[in-house]
Parts: structure tokens; sequence; C-alpha cells
């Protein structure tokens, strides 16, 4: 018997509600790995430009390059310490965007395979009522049938938190850019400012 096989035998024997424990899952799936890869790129590249300006700045630019994040907050005549943590709560929040999604699947995934498993399992029993009969035979197989949901649920759970996690760090690493970039500016004012006095 192919894999095809097997599967299209498993969904009819199944009920409505396990099939749709089942798609519902497959969208958690499906979202978890777009949201991975999208996000992914997106920081990776978000980081090279970071990285690209606070080289540039350590190589003695007196302001960030035109494609930083900070470029909107900072001008060559200085910038407010203020607007400069705006910029970086705004990157903050640009970072971490749509792991929220991430997070809700991961914390969820299991409680939705757990419900399929166990309306499978009332099914199962229900039947076995009506039926009379109840060997290791008839009820193994069911189990074991009604079980499939709790291991999707967790088989998604487990890349939706490594994704998570994952690029919190990524986040984290374009953050921690930002920041030197912001301190080298305030250092630049600050220094405009001494000499400004000694004048």
């Amino acid at each position: 018997m192919s894999s095809i096989d097997i599967f299209l035998n498993y969904f009819s024997r199944s009920s409505f509600v396990t099939v749709v424990v089942l798609v519902w899952l497959s969208i958690y799936f499906l979202l978890t790995f777009k949201v991975l890869f999208s996000r992914y790129f997106y920081l990776s590249s978000w980081l090279s430009t970071e990285k690209n300006s606070l080289e540039a700045m350590l190589m003695g630019a007196k302001n960030v390059r035109d494609d930083s994040i900070l470029r909107r907050c900072s001008s060559v005549s200085g910038s407010s310490e203020k607007l400069l943590n705006v910029c970086k709560n705004v990157a903050e929040k640009n970072a971490s965007d749509d792991l929220w999604l991430l997070a809700i699947i991961a914390s969820t995934s299991p409680f939705v395979g757990l419900f399929g498993t166990v309306v499978s399992i009332l099914e199962t029993f229900s039947g076995l009522g009506q039926s009379g009969s109840a060997s290791l035979g008839v009820i193994a197989p069911a189990i074991s049938e009604a079980l499939v949901a709790t291991g999707a649920g967790i088989f998604v759970a487990i890349p939706a938190y490594s994704a998570n996690i994952f690029l919190k760090r990524c986040g984290y690493e374009v953050i921690i850019y930002v920041q030197r970039e912001i301190d080298i500016l305030l250092s630049n004012v600050e220094s405009k400012k001494e000499v400004a006095k000694n004048d």
C-alpha cells in the first residue's frame, strides 16, 4: 500500500473534527515557514545595512549611511538623545514584527492537536460502546489513529518555537548595531558641544 493510499484511507476514516484539526495545523505549519523565511531575509538585509553603516562611522563618517534606519532621526548637525531612542524603539518594533504569530503557533498547536485526539478517542469509545466489541485488536488501531493529531500538533510546535527563538536572536543582533551607531552619534554630538564650548 502506498503512502498516498494510507493517507487517503486515514482521512476517509477520520471524523470532521479531526480533519479540521489537521487542516488547522497544516495552515500553522505553512505560516511558520512563511514568517521564518520572510523575516530572516528581511533581518539579514537589515543587519548588513547596519553593519556597513557602523563600519563607515568607525572609519570616520560623521553620520549614518542613507540606508540606515537611523537616517531619519539623525542629521549632520546632530541629534537629540531622545529622538535617537525613539528611533531605536521603532527599530526594536520592526525587528520583532510577526514574532507574536510564531509564539501563538508554538504555544497553541500542541493543544489543537490534543483537542483532535480527545475528540477522536471519544468517538472511538462511543462507537465501541454501540458495537459491543471491545477487544484490543479493535481499540489499539483506533487509539493510534487518534494520536496522529497530537503528534501533528507537536510536530508543528517545534519549528514554530525554534523559528521564534532564532528570529529573536537575529533581531537582537540588528538592535546591537543600531545601539552602537546611536552611541557614536551621541559621542559626536558631545564632542561638537565640547569644541563649541572651548571656542
